[in-house]
């Protein structure tokens, strides 16, 4: 009998330290929670005041680039460009500066065998006596056109 009071108490122990273990890991579970929750809105706190502060970088980059793009845009109208038509007229003949500049395009891209993408200047030399235009592509290749 003695033996079964004994067994009682250690289990009686058994329970109460279990009880107690359980308890104790109850509320380290619940601590770790609240921690986990405060971290959270830390987080949380911190992403939003970041994503404040790149919201109002974007925008200010956004109101420079519209404030430049209108003052480039004020400098292209202000800057316009006077529309110039060019003749030769010589013993009744009359030709057109965008002409001689078609005539020449299309003499040089058959001479060398190029593209017209490929003209990056055209100096013109007029002889209205040799009734013809010289020219000279890129400072390089030159030939003659008869008009």
């Amino acid at each position: 009998m003695a033996r079964k009071r004994t067994l009682a108490k250690v289990t009686a122990k058994t329970e109460a330290a279990a009880a107690e273990t359980a308890k104790a890991a109850a509320e380290k579970t619940e601590a770790v929670k609240e921690a986990a929750v405060e971290k959270t809105e830390a987080v949380k706190e911190a992403v939003a005041e970041k994503t404040e502060e790149v919201k109002a970088a974007v925008k200010e980059a956004a109101e420079k680039t519209v404030k430049t793009a209108k003052k480039t845009a004020a400098k292209k109208t202000a800057k316009k460009e006077i529309k110039v038509r060019t003749f030769v007229q010589y013993f009744g003949k009359e030709v057109e500066e965008k002409d001689m500049i078609a005539a020449v395009k299309k003499d040089w891209t058959k001479a060398n065998g190029k593209k017209v993408g490929d003209i990056k200047d055209i100096t013109l030399y007029v002889k209205p006596e040799e009734a013809a235009v010289y020219y000279v592509v890129n400072g390089t290749d030159s030939g003659k056109v008869a008009y």
